[in-house]
């Protein structure tokens, strides 16, 4: 391992994605994909499935595992009639008007059913940063959660739904249900574990991981074990460069916070002390929902003083801080892709600027089917080779 490699930290990525034709129809699977391959998940419906990359620190050997797992699964999916992989977060052809259960066994997915029907039926690219103590884990989340709004003004991916125009650039992240529907920002690993072991017992969460929030502490035994933080907001991303770029943005991020303590919310903000941790959740709803609706062309409040800021002002500042931290440590150049989107649009801007020229969404979605596969051979092609194991974390 190389000097730069080894002060990278570790990390990973869970994928979820929809099965569908090249046409862009979203279909589901008869045949549970985590029977007949080993490393996948089902989710409650069988339209989106998932798989995780283990944790590694190296970003060429995520890349890697990325595009070798969608590769196993375009295989699979073409032996079981000429099936695909289908871009975007929600679905954009699809009907989402039926609940496809994956399991009418499994109670947990009758109860994801009966609970929210299909607003949970969509896909998100979730990344993890390993950390290796539990403090530190709470308080980055704390602070991903309070900018979780650039990441997904950066990957905003589902204006449609249905074969309709929403007027959301994220879709999912309007619809998807808030569980529980009030969370607090966690001050510490005690209080977060209270919480979590609270709610559980009084039925606001049905498991330990039934927290839907956009960043979590995440663990072997939540919420007691931990040992990363998860970014959850992020729409699905199709192209293998942009998910390392927002990978490595967050890494950076992760890196300043280690190494300057002070960078915290609850700590930082100049917003009044007394009120402050509430203060800071409703901004961070309000942030959230306006970069749902606007995306980049959104105006949020920034969580340090609570001043009105357009979002790709903040990203500028963001993104030229993160370079500064990246690029002594050898991933800098991971970043650029995120200055392209910030210029030309992210996937939901450039979708609805295809439409408004006069472009179905059948047609859209149909040739993003053909964009996300080319994506991933250019990457295949330009990356180095660096094999790392496959499975899930």
């Amino acid at each position: 391992m190389n000097v730069s490699t080894s002060r990278l930290m570790f990390k990973g990525l869970e994928d979820e994605i929809y099965t569908g034709l090249a046409d862009g129809h979203i279909v589901g699977m008869p045949e549970r994909i985590d029977h007949a391959l080993p490393g996948f998940q089902t989710e409650p419906d069988c339209r989106n499935p998932e798989f995780a990359t283990p944790p590694v620190r190296s970003y060429e050997e995520i890349g890697s595992v990325l595009v070798r797992l969608r590769s196993r699964l375009r295989e699979w999916l073409q032996r079981q009639g000429n099936y695909t992989l289908v871009p975007g977060a929600t679905m954009s052809r699809g009907d989402s008007n039926v609940f496809l259960i994956s399991d009418p066994h499994n109670k947990y997915y009758q109860f994801i059913r009966d609970a929210y029907g299909t607003r949970v039926v969509t896909t998100s690219t979730q990344i993890s940063i390993g950390l290796d103590d539990a403090e530190t884990i709470v308080r980055a989340a704390r602070l991903l959660r309070a900018e979780a709004c650039l990441f997904l003004a950066l990957t905003a991916a589902s204006p449609f739904l249905d074969g309709a125009v929403t007027g959301h650039h994220s879709t999912r992240w309007v619809v998807f249900p808030d569980s529980p529907a009030t969370v607090p920002l966690f001050e510490s690993h005690r209080e977060y574990e209270m919480f979590v072991n609270g709610a559980i017992a009084d039925g606001r969460m049905q498991c330990n991981r039934h927290l839907w929030i956009s960043a979590r502490p995440n663990g072997p035994e939540v919420p007691h074990q931990l040992n990363r933080v998860e970014l959850r907001i992020c729409d699905q991303i199709y192209d293998p460069r942009i998910i390392l770029a927002v990978m490595a943005l967050v890494e950076a991020r992760i890196q300043q916070m280690v190494a300057d303590p002070s960078l915290d919310p609850l700590v930082a903000s100049e917003l009044p002390a007394s009120t402050r941790a509430a203060d800071l959740r409703q901004l961070i709803e309000q942030n959230e929902a306006a970069v749902a609706t606007r995306s980049l062309d959104a105006t949020v409040r920034h969580w340090q003083d609570g001043r009105a800021q357009p979002v790709r002002e903040w990203l500028e500042t963001y993104l030229a801080g993160a370079l500064a931290t990246a690029k002594p440590l050898g991933f800098g150049q991971y970043l650029q892709p995120l200055w392209q989107i910030v210029n030309r649009g992210n996937v939901a801007l450039q979708w609805l600027e295809q439409h408004k020229r006069g472009a179905s969404i059948a047609a859209i979605m149909k040739q993003s089917v053909i964009a996300m596969r080319e994506a991933e051979m250019l990457y295949a092609e330009h990356a180095p080779c660096r094999e790392a194991p496959l499975g899930t974390d």
